[in-house]
């Protein structure tokens, strides 16, 4: 049976209890996950919070239509306070969001009211680790009008033949995109986005706090990237996206977006900051994706 809640979780005392019982985690591939959906009924828009997160991803603002991957900033904290439980298998810190893919059916108006629905969809192996999926829909009154399938990947050891497996990119084999644009990224971007997001995880805020988990500076969120790239890219009404991300976008930085057809990537463009190697960054594939109208 669902559990349906009367109001969106605050994300802070999601992230501080998910932090807390990480340690304790002992993932696996062949464990018990939460199987109950949770629910949020009469979700409305806070149109000034969107306009900032349309300003932040590059959206047009004051546009009825809510962007294409907005819904995944309304069930966000649904799915926070599954992976941030006791009986999520997976430890919250150090969970990798590996990939995403979103099938809009029909425009959502930013004056409309929804129903969120968040379930763990299961858990699966990975050569790394093992990975779980996050599925979230949208309703308006009856009828699912977007939804999504998040991955994410704990990391631990495995021993069982899938370790030994190669890695097998698609995307790779691939011919490279040409480069449409290039983009300086400010280091404010990880508070930007975080503010007008409610996703305040330190490792996007400053490079002091990333560094607490192993990175050298602020990374941009992975939903930031999928979002500026759509915004660049845009997106028939009806639509499925699918993008996999490949490598964190340090802040500040220089990327490149790239296009062609239905494809796009984010790729690096070298860092603003001289002390450090750039070729290091220089046309690595942070982010690929493609983006596909959906046939009735």
């Amino acid at each position: 049976m669902p559990t349906t809640l009367t109001g969106s979780p605050a994300l802070g005392p999601l992230l501080a209890r998910g932090a807390l019982l990480s340690p304790f985690k002992r993932p696996r591939p062949d464990a018990d996950y939460p199987r109950a959906p949770l629910e949020l009924p009469g979700v409305r828009i806070d149109l000034t919070r969107l306009a900032a997160y349309e300003r932040v991803c590059g959206f047009p603002t004051g546009d009825d239509s809510l962007p294409v991957t907005y819904p995944h900033v309304l069930g966000f904290p649904l799915a926070m306070r599954l992976m941030s439980g006791r009986d999520f298998p997976l430890p919250l810190l150090g969970l990798v969001h590996t990939s995403i893919e979103i099938t809009r059916h029909t425009a959502l108006t930013a004056t409309g009211e929804y129903e969120l629905s968040v379930h763990v969809e299961g858990l699966a192996p990975h050569r790394r680790g093992t990975e779980a999926g996050v599925v979230t829909s949208v309703r308006s009154g009856e009828r699912v009008v977007w939804e999504s399938r998040s991955t994410y990947l704990a990391r631990h050891r495995t021993d069982g033949p899938q370790a030994a497996l190669p890695v097998k990119d698609v995307w790779q084999e691939r011919k490279p995109l040409p480069e449409v644009a290039e983009w300086r990224l400010g280091a404010d971007v990880g508070r930007r986005y975080g503010a007008a997001s409610g996703d305040r995880n330190p490792i996007h805020l400053h490079s002091l706090t990333a560094r607490l988990f192993g990175f050298p500076r602020a990374i941009a969120h992975g939903m930031w990237t999928v979002a500026r790239c759509l915004a660049a890219h845009g997106a028939p009404e009806a639509v499925r996206v699918r993008a996999e991300f490949k490598a964190p976008v340090l802040l500040p930085g220089t990327v490149t977006y790239a296009a062609d057809g239905g494809r796009f990537e984010l790729r690096g463009g070298g860092v603003r900051v001289p002390s450090l190697d750039q070729s290091r960054e220089r046309g690595r594939v942070h982010l690929a994706g493609e983006v596909y109208p959906l046939t009735s």
